[in-house]
């Protein structure tokens, strides 16, 4: 197989307020040891290591994340850390680190990857990766990786495609993509799960340089003056210009702005034990449980308790006669939450920010 220059684009950003208390704006949950021995961010730049070298890996973040992601992975060169003058959604944050690969080689394949999910198994997303490496490599496509559905989630967007026209590239084999769908109801999920013509969208993608700003062109017209404007201001290296040019980007996902509208976008199946890592039950599928189906972080005693999460360490924490509860201990706050709620943490978060007593917990 011809060698590829690959440049892979972590998505670094994000606030992940799910994971609140733990988890605060100077740092979400990227920044977390919560799925692995190390923070997520720098499981993910190991993870993707084999494949590309130190000084092709690009993580796009705002001023402090970048300063953290510096601390973190010291091993990169400076001109790694991408920095977004605004925070603006994935589309102007993607469009500026593709801009900045077009500029040094339009035939480059660019990687995107968020920085906080988990993959257990990194061999076979390697395999998977290079493989659509090659595919982008090779045709005028975007690509990317659904994760075959086990339940029917509404907290995902999934992506229609056609299982009878599989192709095989690189020793993987590709789907055409039909359609992006949003996070559906649950009478749509349970559809999606039965047809099995639909994946999760795992946010991972792969396209070259050159081809993302034809789509662009052809697809989404009305983000082509974003792009000359970031392209301009790279070029000039003013940061007041590049912040212009955000200001006046959409602030849009990459989702909504270009892939659910280009043409001849491919899927392989992401089968290597993906997770978004989206609140605090989902570490209940990752941590290691006892008998009764509870995870702790930190000395726990559980007495007729089932199906909790304990994050305490460095404490003891007792449990009696207890259900599903998510109990989080950070120093200044302490979380207690039915498991079947967490995704209502945020709320709590969003209630902080508007509380002047409160404020300074986020």
């Amino acid at each position: 197989m011809k060698e590829r220059d690959v440049r892979a684009v972590v998505l670094a950003g994000g606030r992940g307020t799910r994971f609140w208390p733990l988890g605060r704006e100077a740092k979400p949950k990227q920044f977390l040891r919560i799925a692995g021995r190390d923070p997520m961010l720098v499981e993910t730049v190991r993870r993707v290591r084999p494949l590309v070298p130190a000084r092709r890996v690009m993580l796009v973040a705002d001023a402090a994340q970048a300063r953290l992601a510096r601390k973190l992975l010291p091993h990169l060169p400076r001109e790694s850390f991408l920095v977004e003058p605004l925070a603006r959604n994935t589309a102007p944050s993607l469009m500026l680190a593709t801009a900045r690969v077009w500029l040094d080689n339009p035939e480059a394949v660019v990687a995107v990857l968020p920085a906080d999910h988990l993959i257990r198994d990194e061999a076979r997303f390697l395999r998977t990766l290079r493989a659509g490496v090659e595919a982008a490599a090779r045709e005028r496509v975007f690509v990317t990786f659904g994760i075959p559905p086990t339940c029917p989630a509404t907290g995902y967007g999934y992506i229609r495609h056609d299982r009878r026209s599989g192709r095989k590239i690189a020793g993987t084999t590709f789907y055409p993509v039909q359609a992006f769908k949003e996070k559906p109801n649950v009478a749509e999920a349970d559809e999606y799960l039965a047809s099995g013509d639909y994946t999760w969208n795992s946010g991972m993608f792969v396209w070259r340089a050159g081809v993302f700003v034809e789509k662009l062109e052809r697809f989404a017209p009305e983000l082509k003056r974003a792009w000359t404007a970031i392209v301009s201001a790279l070029r000039s290296r003013s940061a007041a210009e590049l912040r212009s040019a955000f200001s006046h980007a959409p602030a849009l996902s990459i989702d909504y702005a270009l892939m659910e509208k280009v043409e001849e976008v491919l899927v392989a199946d992401g089968v290597f034990g993906w997770s978004d890592v989206g609140a605090w039950s989902t570490l209940l599928e990752i941590w290691p449980r006892d008998r009764e189906g509870n995870a702790f972080r930190g000395d726990t005693l559980a007495l007729n308790a089932k199906g909790c999460l304990v994050w305490n360490p460095g404490r003891l924490t007792a449990l009696v006669g207890v259900r599903n509860l998510i109990i989080v201990e950070a120093g200044d706050a302490l979380l207690v939450c039915d498991a079947t709620f967490d995704q209502q943490v945020k709320d709590i978060v969003a209630a902080l920010k508007r509380s002047k007593k409160y404020k300074k917990y986020t």
